[in-house]
């Protein structure tokens, strides 16, 4: 809302009526929209490094799956203002986010290993192994057996 109030009164003044000091503002404004992005664009990966040090840890094991409370609270944010954030961001919620990197590392394990798919959704914190082929099948379009199969 602001920043529609600025570019009004900037368009709608004369030369003479320009005050330095309100171009500058506006100016200024552009160069802060800037560093927001670049801001958001560094919560965004520092946001995917999490994840992917948390499957690399024993924390699955211990703790299940991520939740977004637990990446907001890790990256020192309310869990409301971090999923607005991460949806402005990507257009993708900071769940589904989470989920295409349980989906990412399932299928390196799928590939780099002989796990079963039961061994699979308890290494990245899965509860019950038919909640992994669920999530993979809706996400993926077929279950892990099959990918592993392709």
């Amino acid at each position: 809302r602001e920043m529609d109030d600025l570019r009004q009164s900037v368009q709608n003044a004369t030369y003479e009526q320009k005050d330095p000091l309100l171009i500058y503002k506006f100016e200024s404004f552009g160069l802060f929209s800037k560093m927001i992005i670049k801001v958001n664009r560094d919560v965004l990966a520092r946001f995917e490094k999490l994840l992917d040090d948390y499957f690399d840890s024993d924390k699955p094991r211990r703790i299940g799956l991520p939740s977004v409370a637990y990446c907001a609270d890790q990256l020192h944010f309310s869990p409301n203002y971090f999923g607005d954030l991460i949806k402005k961001e990507t257009g993708r919620s900071a769940i589904e986010h989470i989920h295409l990197s349980v989906i990412e590392h399932v299928k390196q394990y799928l590939m780099d290993t002989d796990m079963t798919v039961s061994e699979i959704a308890y290494a990245v914190g899965f509860q019950y192994p038919h909640h992994l082929s669920r999530m993979f099948k809706k996400i993926v379009g077929c279950n892990p057996r099959e990918y592993r199969r392709e």
